[in-house]
């Protein structure tokens, strides 16, 4: 994106309470993160955003992994069928993992609580997006992992050995579709 849409797409997003600072990101190599990935995930969030330059979303997530799986480094992730983002993630061959500072719980919010089948999430939280010829990302974010798709399967109720599982969080059969990708590069903010 050019510098000068990138600044009249900041000025947008003032309009929507985003951070007015644009990240400014560097590609870096995994072995340099630090990071609590239980932090991260479990208590920050992140969006999974998936798509290209004419048709894209991005969800909120709060369950995943990070870690080493068939000798490569590895993000794995969880999305349900009734989410707009699934028919996103399994069209292409990656998704991206969007971290970002506290400021921004309040878009995450939004993102996991409108549908891009009904609203404009861009529009309707000032993101802005970067697209690669991978997967789009945010500028805003101070974290981002782009993953390559090396596995992908619907959960198994058969398989839950605590049965208590699938009661309390499947109450509608509504069963993750689980994505395993390799990280194929990371870009964090400077």
């Amino acid at each position: 994106m050019q510098k000068k849409a990138v600044r009249d797409k900041m000025e947008e997003s003032k309009k929507y309470g985003c951070a007015e600072v644009l990240m400014m990101l560097k590609q870096i190599k995994l072995n340099e993160l630090s990071l609590n990935p239980f932090t991260m995930i479990g208590d920050e969030w992140m969006l999974i955003s998936a798509g290209d330059e004419q048709k894209y979303n991005m969800m909120t997530a709060a369950w995943g992994g990070l870690g080493v799986m068939w000798g490569k480094s590895v993000a794995a992730v969880v999305i349900r069928p009734t989410r707009y983002t699934l028919d996103f993630v399994k069209a292409k061959d990656h998704f991206a993992l969007n971290f970002f500072d506290s400021s921004f719980k309040p878009v995450l919010s939004y993102c996991g609580s409108h549908s891009g089948r009904d609203v404009d999430k861009e529009k309707g939280t000032g993101l802005t997006p970067v697209f690669t010829a991978q997967a789009p990302y945010f500028a805003q974010a101070k974290l981002v992992m782009v993953c390559r798709k090396l596995y992908q399967q619907k959960l198994d109720p058969g398989c839950f050995l605590d049965g208590s599982l699938d009661a309390k969080w499947y109450p509608e059969k509504d069963y993750h579709e689980c994505f395993v990708g390799e990280i194929a590069g990371v870009w964090k903010s400077e």
